[in-house]
Formats: C-alpha cells, sequence, structure tokens
C-alpha cells in the first residue's frame, strides 16, 4: 500500500499481481508501537502505519464538516470478517475509532460556538439482522423486528425506533455502551454472531440560526457492515436447499445496487436499482445513489489465506468509487411550519384589525378568526417546546443509567465476577455477572442469581459458592459445563482467570476476587484462546495437521488455514448439536480433516480440508458436508429453531429440513498399489490396508495386477524383462483382479451396509467400480478387468515407474443411489480389453521412426542420468552419516585437548588439526576431505552431462512440427 495505491499478489502464483487506485490507502498491519496509554502510533519515520488519528483526520473530519454545512454524510466499512471493519468505525480500547471521535469533535465544535444558534442532536442505533431490524437502545424486543414505513417527504424510515436527544458527548458514550450491551445479550439469545449483521448509528444534527430564522439539517449514517465472505462461501456448491438464507440478503443487495449505480455512472442504460430488495438498501437509499456525501472504507487482510476475500474486496470498492451522488443542503421543514405559521398569524392580525376599523359586526368570523390564531400559537408552542422535554426526558434516563454503572464498578471491586468472551472483540467484556456470598444458581431462569441465556443452557444449569473469596462451581443433571478445556463432572474449585463454558458455546472468564488479581493482560484470553484451548484438549492441534513439514521449517499457510476452520466451525458445530438435541432431530455432527494422512497417486500430500460427517443415532445414516454446506444448513437451523422459541410450529416437510439430506455413499478410505513392477512385466500380489483420511484402517483388500497377451493369458517367469525401454512403441496388457475385501469396519459397525470398490487407470475419463456387496464383513469381490495399451508411450511408462494405483473404498448404505458400475462409454480393443493412452497411441503413430529413435536414446540418457543421480543421493546420504560421526569424534577431541591445554586460537576448520593430534583423527579427517572431493567432482560431471542433454533437446525441438514439439516438451 503506497499513498493510494494497493497492489496485491497471488501467494499461489507471484507473477500475477494486481494494482488498485483509490483516493486513500492505509497500511495498518506493522510498524507500529504500543505507548504508555495504549495507542499505537508509528514506529519512526520509514514507517508506512497509519492509525486511527490519521484515518479520522482524513475520513471523519470530513464527514463532521459535511453535517455542519448541511449536508446528509454516509460513512460504510465493507470488508471481511476480522479485517478491520469494526475497529475502524468503533475501535479497541485506547485506540477510537471514527465513530466516537466524530461524536466528541461534533459536541467540542458546538461548545465553541456563538449563543445566537441552537443546536439539537439525536443518536439512534440499529442492527440488520436476517432482515429483522433490532432497536439497539431499547430494552423491549419487538417479535419480528421493527417495521420499515416509507414517507414522501423522508422517504423510509424505521417505525418506533428510539431517538435518543443529547447534549453531550458522555451521553453518547453511555448509549454507546447500552446498544453494545444489549446487541451483545440479543446475540446470545438469538444464537447469532455479529458478523453476520449490520450495524447502523444515526446522528441527525440540527443548527437554528435564531436571527436567519434559517435552519441547517443533516442526517450522518455510519455503518458498520456484515462480514463481505458471507456473501459467497455461506451457500453451498449444490446444495438442495436455498442458499445462504436471509442472512446475506441485504449485503447481496447492496452489491447489486452498487453494480447498477456503478454501470449508469460509466453512462449504461439502467432499467431499475433494487434499493427495495432488502432492508438495508432501503434505509440507505439516499446514502447510496442521492442526496449524500458517502465515504466507503474497504478493510482488508495482508494475510495470504484471505487472498480471494482481499481480491473480492478491492474490486467490490473499485465498482463503488465510480458512483457519483449530488448532494444538497437541507433545511428542515419544521423551521419551514413555524415560518409559515407566524406568517399565517400576521395575515389573521391584520383581517381582525380590518374587521374593527369598518365597525361592522360580524361576530362569527371574528370568532373563527380568533380561534386559528390561538391553535397556530399553539403549535408553534408545542414545535419549540418539544426538543426542551425531550432533552430534559433524556438527561433523567441517562443519570439512571449513571448509578447502574457507577453500581457496577463498585461491585467489581468487592465481588468476584463472570465477564462474557464473544466472538466479536468489540463485544467481550460488555456483561458482568457478580458472584456474591454463599450460593447464586445460575441458569435460563429469572429467578436465579445469575440469569444466563444460550444454547444448551437449562433453567437451572450450575451453582456457585463463595465462601471467603473462595469459589465452586457444582453442575445439576446432565448439564454441561466446560472449564479451561475440560468437561467438569464433580464439584470444582476455581482459580482467577478459569475460562467457562455453558451449554453448547457461552464462554466467559471468571474474574477472581481483588486479592487474586493482578496485573495481567486479559485480552489476551479472547474467543480464539478459548477454542483453541478447547481443540487442545480433544487433542486437536496444528502439529496434528502437519503444518511445520516443510524443509524450510515454516508452517504452511494452507495447514493454518484449516486450522483457523476448524477452530471457527467448533462453537458452530457444538450449536448444531445443541439445536439438533432440543429439536429432536437425532442428528450427531462431527468435525473431521478431510485428506488428513491422503496423498495423490505419486505420493504427495492432498489439500487438506474440513468436513462435517453427520450421523443419524436413531437409523446410523452418515452424511459429510462441506464447510460451506454446513454454514448454509447451519443457518437455516437458526430459523427453524428461532420459531422453536417463539412458540411456533417447527414442522417442515423433508424437502425443506436442514437437519434432511438423501441417503449417499460415503468415501471410506483408500490404498496406494504401486506400479513399478508392471514396467518390467512381473505379476504384482498385494494385501493392502484400504486407510481413511485420518490414517486408520478401514479395510484389507487383496488386488493383483497381472501383465498378460491379448488373449488374457498371464505372462510367465521368461517373459518379464530387464529394461523397461523395450516396451516403448509396443503393445502391454495387464489384468487387474480384486480378489476381496477382509475386515470392513462399515459393515461392521451396521450389517445392513454395503461396499463397492472404485479404481481410476491412468488417462481414462471416469473412475470404474465393482459390483455392490452388502451384509458382509469379508466380502469377495472377484471382479477382473483388462487393459491394453496399443502403442506404449514415454509418458505411460513414466506413469508405471512413478504412479500408485489409488483405489478407493466407498461405503452404501439403505436408500442409497449405487455408483455406476457399468463399463459403457469406454474404447475397447476386439478382444474386450479397455483402451488407455489411447491419444497418445495415435500421435506416436504419425511420429518418423528416425525421430522415435532420437527420443528413445535421449530417454535412455535421461534414464541414465536419474540413475547417477539416485547413486549421488546414496552417496550423499552416506557422507552426511559420516560427517556426523566424524562431528562427534572432534566434539571428543577438543572436550579432551581443552583439558589437557587451551588452544591458542579457535580452529577456522575443523579439519585443519593442530600437529598434536591422534593418528587416527588426522586419517578420518583426510577420508573426510577425499570423499567431500570424490563428491564434488562427481556432480560436476552430472551437471555437465544434463547442459549435454538440454543441448540435444533444443536442437531436437527446432526440427519437429508444433504438435510434436508439445508431446516432446510433455515427455521432458
Amino acid at each position: 500500500m503506497n499513498s493510494n495505491t494497493t497492489t496485491i499478489h497471488d501467494p499461489k502464483n507471484p507473477s500475477h499481481v494486481k494494482t488498485f487506485t483509490f483516493d486513500l490507502a492505509y497500511w495498518s498491519h506493522s510498524g507500529f508501537l504500543k505507548d504508555q496509554d495504549g495507542k499505537l502510533i508509528s514506529a519512526g519515520p520509514s514507517s508506512k502505519y497509519s492509525g486511527q488519528s490519521e484515518v479520522f483526520r482524513d475520513l471523519g473530519q470530513g464527514v463532521l464538516d459535511s453535517a455542519w454545512q448541511g449536508y446528509n454524510a454516509t460513512l460504510l466499512a465493507y470488508g471481511q470478517t476480522g479485517s478491520g471493519k469494526s475497529y475502524s468505525m468503533i475501535g479497541y480500547g485506547a485506540n477510537r475509532g471514527i465513530i466516537p471521535v466524530v461524536c466528541e469533535e461534533l459536541f467540542k465544535t458546538i461548545r465553541n460556538q456563538d449563543k445566537n444558534k441552537q443546536y439539537q442532536v439525536t443518536f439512534s442505533m440499529l442492527e440488520i439482522y436476517n432482515e429483522q431490524v433490532i432497536d439497539l437502545l431499547s430494552k423491549i424486543k419487538k417479535p419480528g423486528g421493527l417495521k420499515l414505513r416509507e414517507d414522501q417527504q423522508q422517504g423510509f424510515y424505521v417505525d418506533g425506533l428510539k431517538l435518543v436527544p443529547c447534549d453531550s458527548y458522555a451521553q453518547i458514550e453511555r448509549l454507546m455502551e447500552q446498544g453494545t450491551k444489549i446487541r451483545t445479550t440479543a446475540s446470545t439469545i438469538m444464537n447469532a454472531t455479529s458478523s453476520r449483521s449490520h450495524m447502523v448509528i444515526t446522528i441527525q444534527f440540527k443548527q437554528i440560526f435564531l436571527k436567519e430564522e434559517i435552519t441547517k439539517q443533516s442526517i450522518i449514517n455510519l455503518v458498520d457492515l456484515a462480514g463481505s465472505e458471507r456473501q459467497k462461501s455461506s451457500g453451498s456448491e449444490g446444495d438442495r436447499l436455498r442458499e445462504g438464507t436471509r442472512v446475506n440478503l441485504s449485503l447481496t443487495t447492496l452489491g447489486n445496487v452498487i453494480s447498477t449505480l456503478a454501470e449508469a455512472a460509466m453512462g449504461r442504460k439502467v432499467l431499475h436499482v433494487p434499493y427495495r430488495d432488502s432492508v438495508l438498501t432501503k434505509l440507505l437509499q439516499s446514502a447510496l445513489g442521492g442526496n449524500s456525501r458517502t465515504v466507503m472504507i474497504a478493510a482488508i487482510s495482508p494475510a495470504d489465506m484471505c487472498y480471494e476475500e482481499t481480491l473480492s474486496t478491492l474490486r467490490y470498492a473499485e465498482r463503488t468509487k465510480k458512483i457519483k451522488n449530488k448532494a444538497v443542503i437541507n433545511t428542515s421543514p419544521t423551521a419551514k411550519l413555524i415560518k409559515e405559521l407566524k406568517a399565517e398569524n400576521c395575515n389573521l392580525l391584520s383581517r381582525l384589525a380590518g374587521l374593527g376599523n369598518s365597525g361592522k359586526t360580524v361576530a362569527d368570523e371574528t370568532k373563527e378568526l380568533r380561534y386559528l390564531l390561538a391553535e397556530n400559537e399553539l403549535r408553534i408552542q408545542a414545535i419549540q417546546a418539544t426538543w426542551e422535554y425531550r432533552l430534559e426526558e433524556a438527561r433523567k434516563e441517562w443519570e439512571q443509567q449513571y448509578a447502574v454503572v457507577t453500581q457496577e464498578r463498585r461491585m467489581m471491586e468487592t465481588f468476584p465476577y463472570l465477564v462474557n468472551i464473544n466472538e466479536d472483540p468489540q463485544l467481550s467484556g460488555v456483561l458482568k455477572y457478580f458472584i456474591q456470598d454463599g450460593s447464586s444458581e445460575v441458569g435460563q431462569s429469572s429467578s436465579n442469581a445469575i440469569s444466563l441465556r444460550g444454547l444448551g443452557i437449562l433453567d437451572k444449569h450450575a451453582t456457585f459458592t463463595n465462601v471467603d473469596g473462595k469459589v465452586t462451581i457444582s453442575l445439576r443433571d446432565k448439564c454441561k459445563v466446560i472449564v479451561n478445556g475440560v468437561p467438569i463432572v464433580v464439584k470444582t474449585k476455581l482459580q482467577h482467570l478459569d475460562r467457562i463454558i455453558f451449554g453448547s458455546n457461552s464462554a466467559y472468564l471468571y474474574i477472581g476476587p481483588p486479592r487474586d488479581r493482578t496485573n495481567e493482560d486479559l485480552s489476551r484470553y479472547d474467543y480464539d484462546f478459548v477454542q483453541s484451548e478447547l481443540a487442545a484438549a480433544e487433542g486437536f492441534s496444528v502439529d496434528k495437521l502437519g503444518a511445520t513439514n516443510r524443509k524450510d521449517g515454516k508452517p504452511d499457510p494452507s495447514v493454518l488455514a484449516v486450522f483457523h476452520d476448524y477452530i471457527k466451525l467448533m462453537p458452530l458445530v457444538a450449536e448444531a448439536n445443541q439445536m439438533s438435541m432440543e429439536l429432536n432431530k437425532e442428528l450427531k455432527l462431527e468435525l473431521k480433516v478431510k485428506n488428513l494422512a491422503s496423498s495423490d497417486s505419486r505420493g504427495y500430500d492432498l489439500q487438506k480440508e474440513i468436513i462435517i460427517k453427520v450421523m443419524h443415532q436413531v437409523t446410523n445414516q452418515v452424511w459429510v458436508w462441506s464447510k460451506p454446506k454446513f454454514i448454509n444448513r447451519k443457518f437455516l437451523m437458526e430459523e427453524l429453531y428461532q420459531r422453536f422459541l417463539d412458540g411456533d410450529d417447527v414442522q417442515v416437510d423433508q424437502e425443506n429440513d436442514p437437519f434432511w439430506d438423501p441417503v449417499e455413499a460415503i468415501h471410506l478410505g483408500t490404498a496406494h498399489i504401486w506400479l513399478q513392477s508392471l514396467a518390467y512385466c512381473m505379476k504384482l500380489e498385494e494385501q493392502m490396508e484400504l486407510l481413511n483420511s485420518e490414517g486408520m484402517e478401514e479395510a484389507v483388500i487383496l488386488i493383483n495386477i497381472i501383465p498378460c497377451f491379448p488373449s488374457g493369458r498371464p505372462f510367465g517367469e521368461d517373459d518379464m524383462i530387464i529394461d523397461p525401454l523395450e516396451l516403448l512403441g509396443k503393445r502391454i496388457d495387464f489384468q487387474i483382479h480384486i480378489l476381496q475385501c477382509l475386515g470392513v469396519k462399515w459393515i461392521k459397525e451396521v450389517a445392513q451396509r454395503g461396499i463397492q470398490i472404485g479404481y481410476k487407470v491412468y488417462d481414462l475419463p471416469c473412475s470404474l467400480y465393482t459390483k455392490p456387496a452388502w451384509k458382509n464383513v469379508n466380502p469377495k469381490i472377484d471382479e477382473l478387468v483388462q487393459f491394453s495399451n496399443l502403442k506404449t508411450s514415454h509418458e505411460f511408462l513414466n506413469y508405471l515407474q512413478k504412479n500408485a494405483l489409488i483405489v478407493d473404498l466407498w461405503g452404501l448404505q439403505e436408500g442409497c443411489a449405487e455408483l455406476d458400475s457399468s463399463q459403457q462409454d469406454m474404447p475397447v480393443t476386439s478382444e474386450g480389453s479397455i483402451i488407455i493412452d489411447n491419444a497418445k497411441a495415435g500421435m506416436l503413430s504419425h511420429t518418423g521412426l528416425d525421430t522415435e529413435n532420437q527420443i528413445t536414446e535421449l530417454y535412455q540418457k535421461l534414464l541414465k542420468l536419474e540413475q547417477e543421480t539416485e547413486l549421488l543421493r546414496d552417496i550423499n546420504r552416506a557422507l552426511r552419516e559420516e560427517n556426523v560421526v566424524l562431528k562427534e569424534k572432534l566434539k571428543d577431541y577438543e572436550a579432551e585437548t581443552h583439558r589437557s591445554k587451551p588452544l591458542k586460537s579457535p580452529m577456522k576448520n575443523q579439519a585443519k588439526l593442530p600437529p598434536s593430534a591422534p593418528k587416527d583423527t588426522r586419517q578420518v579427517c583426510n577420508s573426510r576431505m577425499s570423499c567431500d572431493g570424490e563428491f564434488a567432482k562427481a556432480l560436476k560431471i552430472f551437471y555437465q552431462s544434463m547442459n549435454v542433454i538440454r543441448g540435444q533437446f533444443l536442437k531436437l525441438k527446432h526440427c519437429r512440427s508444433p504438435l510434436e514439439e508439445h508431446t516432446m516438451m510433455q515427455y521432458c
């Protein structure tokens, strides 16, 4: 990030670079220090770090200036969860974000204005979750949320939203704390996370110029949007149920609105802008494409595992900057009304005076005029008095809240307490529950001393006992409590800073009595700490995933991404299991790592990813869901569960039930059958373990791979060859004979199940499957398939010598579709064997004999070089082992020499020994130097040979057609 440009490169393809240009670009990932107040500041002149003060100076001050001029202003924060949206908008600790600083600066400026003006500031705070509007300043939750209305003058507005008059920043600060507290409580009750909701803070700012009788009015919208990654990854690929539910609707619609407005700004014809398709876009219609000065912050992550999301955010922001709004200075309708009423009163007084001067007795008309005059005066007084009355009511409420906060602070200095730990750092530490002397019941019931809401928490869940500041916790029957990652079953004494989880996922930090407290930083005990602790207690860690198996010793980013996914999904799976239990769905979900111990046909590790194993506890049916599919289903489960909590009917047909899926075949495990023996026309008889993705045995397979004649007659010992190159250009026939599967765990668990075995040979377009075998732990398969390579290519020979045949074990369950075991659409010979390497055979038939001989010669040289390379590797390995022995001997010698006589100078090279060294030690060192020389000489010869071969390939390249050239390079 440099000035106003942002450059991003693909970690999988570093040469793939993209650069984006915006109005401003801030780097805040590194290059900072923490000052004594906890504020993050630049580490020095060379640092590119931009802190909260720089962001406010460039963006927040512009919002304030627009408001003072009478323009509407909007600030949107968009980006992936965890990228810094809420940090930019709200801030954390001493590093305050744009919203609190804007509010504070607004009141600072008001205090310095002259007294011929009046200022009115109202504050509102709402959350949009699942297309429901929740008022975060109201303690009363309306079922279904607040409704949106439309007015011709003000457009869309929230009916019944609490608008609080404020006359100081301290009042707004307290309101924000109150709103955050209600938001945290609501997220616990609704089982929702803040990353899926939008938060909108609206400040209505009115300036009344008393002398000029002019009123300027500005609406400031400060919007913290939901995590953008939900828009894409919450749906699953091919899930039969609707994708993403209503959780993503507002964000998806926002994207559609921005794209449409961007097209219109570029001069393209646009028939319809879909503002009305979601709650968020209705509320922000004016801000997005109308009367507002609007700024968007696009928060991005520099982590390579977030590359796709970061690129998507940058493209989104690039579209947004094309939109052009036309903001105007706003005149208050209230000021107009007062002016019109006063003008009307002047007119009425003139008419009354006129009637009196004329001396006419028109009593009825006079009475009517006086009535209208009095009514107008009352309306003027009501309009002017409304603000003072509302402000006074707000002050009273603020004083009550201040008293509650003061009381809470006193109790924190006296009693031990629990403080909540939330996935969103903004919502952690908001709720506090005090454990007073004696016994304190914990649970959902409002009669408890500590009333907790959340999935899996019962009415009477546990009991705290506080005796002289020593706190213990004991459980009720069938209740779940976890302390420091481990479920407890007996009465447990709590220590300061213990982590406690009630039910499925309600996490709290225990703060001990004042005498036990230290100055330790509590921020380290965050949501990720609790989940990592839970994972570690279950035996899951980064080391288990093999994150440090790379040659450079650094953690593998893809493996760290899997660990991150596992930690994030753990609480979601726990919540899904709890909902399943309460809704009597009989499902148990379990996190698994796909390809944890699996490799491809060449032995390289496969890409690991998180999957969710789903088991029906009554029917024993099993499903496997991908991460995106599970997240989508979890949203749907939450909708159904909310209806259950609301007392609505939760009976749904099977097709719309998020807990149900059609039965399917399940992949159980694989075996690797190495094919090198086939290159020498030798029969292979294997008894191999079929291992699941965790490396555990699922079954044993008996399989033979038999080289044969086209007729199917097996080769004898006399048909074996010494050099695989003898097969080049010739026909090869072989049979794969699967005899039996032994000890199938899948069928041991449930006798009604079955299996099928599948495999794919070389370049066949699809896998071949055996016929199903049901209800037998040791099923006999006895299926034989013959394959033919009509003209063996170098590539196929290479495949035989370096690849394995991957054999897959599939589990069948009652009602599931069997895998297609037919061999239709496969090319076959006249003898009925399946043809492989067909395309290569066709290409080779068009190649000249001389060129083919050249390829053969070069291929032989390459094979020879490979053998020499292996020999050199063996020599290198032996030399390394010898070096280890020599180093040990030298260490012993040095230790003995130091004891007898200190050396005058350190040895520059271990091979240089003093004349007094023992004779055998000098001989060993000379031997090692000789070996090193031989090894260096051999390496030199090897690289010289490689250069010769490379030159011959380049010569050959210039005398081939383009098609043949491509084929040749593939062989290389």
